[in-house]
């Protein structure tokens, strides 16, 4: 029988959307883009306007607070669950998110996160950086988040 091709986690890659990103504003818009292919192409359109301000929030964070040398990309990484998706955002900087008290100049952006996903979190990854991540989950699904509980490490 023919082994199916996997990812370094192990998850199928059927299941799973990698792309990398220069840290410029616009790589959010076309992180957007290729989440709602990805949604589209796993059967999942009932949870594409939550997981788009999910990825949305993620990514504008790297772009905007991940201080890191000029080169240094954004990868971001969609991983197909049970009626879910597991939503990564990988970047070079060793600072974790904090939420912040809202205001005028901002600081919702972890608030959204925390409403419209079942779980988030943020990992170390190998080398430098760090991963943020998020599962979105189909309300009448079950996306626990455990496929592929670790992120990916890209070097």
């Amino acid at each position: 029988m023919p082994s199916r091709a996997t990812d370094q986690a192990g998850i199928p890659d059927v299941h799973v959307m990698k792309w990398q990103w220069r840290r410029h504003p616009r790589c959010v818009g076309l992180a957007r883009a290729q989440l709602r292919k990805a949604l589209a192409g796993w059967g999942m359109a009932g949870i594409e306007e939550s997981a788009v301000l999910v990825v949305s929030e993620l990514v504008t964070n790297a772009v905007v607070h991940a201080r890191v040398p000029p080169g240094r990309e954004i990868q971001t990484r969609f991983v197909r669950q049970d009626r879910g998706v597991r939503i990564e955002v990988h970047d070079a900087s060793s600072v974790w998110p904090v939420r912040r008290m809202p205001s005028e100049s901002g600081g919702y952006g972890l608030l959204v996160v925390e409403a419209l996903a079942s779980r988030w979190g943020v990992a170390e990854r190998e080398g430098v950086g760090k991963a943020v991540w998020a599962v979105v989950a189909d309300p009448g699904g079950n996306a626990s988040g455990e496929a592929g509980a670790e992120p990916f490490a890209w070097r």
